[in-house]
């Protein structure tokens, strides 16, 4: 079945850099959208980054734009969100989801998520 599962979280002190991986199994990484959500409790869940299949186009959150950057290894079946210049806002779980296609509304398989705490 459908698998993914979220590393690299941590503490890191504002203007530090995190690197998540999401590895999937259960299904070949090339043919689908993955991206990365996160959530904070009692706030709703934001669209990060995502990476289409089949056009390889990625997509950013407004808030993140230059900052992280989504890249997939379909050789080793795995997604990696690089964050740079972290920020205290950046405080959250991170999730890999997949479909089909990018969308930031809401995707299919979920992992169970990795908590990034940017904090001095």
């Amino acid at each position: 079945q459908v698998q993914l599962v979220e590393s690299g979280g941590g503490l890191v002190q504002p203007g530090g850099s995190l690197r998540l991986s999401c590895a999937a199994s259960g299904f070949k990484l090339d043919y689908y959208g993955i991206g990365w959500f996160r959530h904070v409790v009692g706030k709703e869940r934001e669209g990060v980054a995502c990476s289409s299949s089949s056009d390889g186009i990625t997509y950013y959150a407004d808030s993140v734009k230059g900052r992280f950057t989504i890249s997939r290894d379909n050789a080793k079946n795995t997604v990696y969100l690089q964050m740079n210049s972290l920020k205290s806002e950046d405080t959250a779980v991170y999730y890999c989801a997949t479909d089909l296609k990018c969308d930031f509304k809401g995707m299919k398989y979920w992992g169970r998520g990795t908590p990034v705490t940017v904090s001095s």
